[in-house]
């Protein structure tokens, strides 16, 4: 199921950026994550992560939402990848007004992970919840040495879907219908 995004307010929880509100354009076909839910994520990332200077990988980006929290927090990169054209110029557009230095790469995301070479610290996907090969992103960014050790890589996803038996998996966080599934790397 394709989302058309209806504007209405996302904001900037926390951070240098607090308090901005993000409109994105009308039709965008995104999910974005609530802000009861990202600020829930975020506390929970508070106590597991320190953001100064961290390098984040926001795969299915959509509106750019969590890049700019993070970012707000410290992040020193986000690298966005997004296959709908509008959403990345959006995501460019609102990089520019909030002056940032981000990478934005139109892809694929199962394209991107199979030839990206970089690593990070932590991942967020946000793939589309009724996304057929859902189950294998955590095995295919795992394959494809995404993440740094001890690092973390977070699924938003709907209550449908179990991780659980993955390897390296951690725990799963429920905030009204959103739901995130943390993996940590270790070698």
């Amino acid at each position: 199921m394709l989302f058309h995004f209806t504007p209405t307010p996302l904001r900037i929880v926390s951070g240098k950026y607090k308090g901005k509100n993000i409109i994105a354009p009308k039709g965008l076909p995104a999910r974005p994550t609530t802000d009861y839910a990202k600020e829930s994520l975020f506390n929970v990332l508070n106590n597991k992560i320190s953001f100064e200077g961290i390098n984040v990988l926001d795969l299915f980006a959509g509106t750019g939402n969590i890049g700019y929290e993070f970012m707000s927090r410290g992040a020193s990169n986000i690298t966005s990848v997004e296959s709908d054209f509008k959403s990345i110029q959006f995501i460019k557009k609102m990089n520019k007004e909030l002056e940032l230095n981000n990478k934005v790469i139109r892809s694929d995301v199962f394209r991107f992970i199979k030839s990206n070479k970089g690593q990070y610290d932590l991942i967020f996907a946000d793939p589309p919840y009724a996304l057929e090969n859902i189950l294998s992103l955590p095995t295919l960014i795992f394959k494809h040495n995404l993440l740094k050790n001890n690092c973390f890589l977070i699924i938003e996803h709907d209550k449908s879907i179990d991780f659980s038996d993955f390897h390296f998996f951690e725990n799963v966080r429920q905030y009204g219908k959103v739901n995130f599934s943390f993996f940590k790397f270790e070698i």
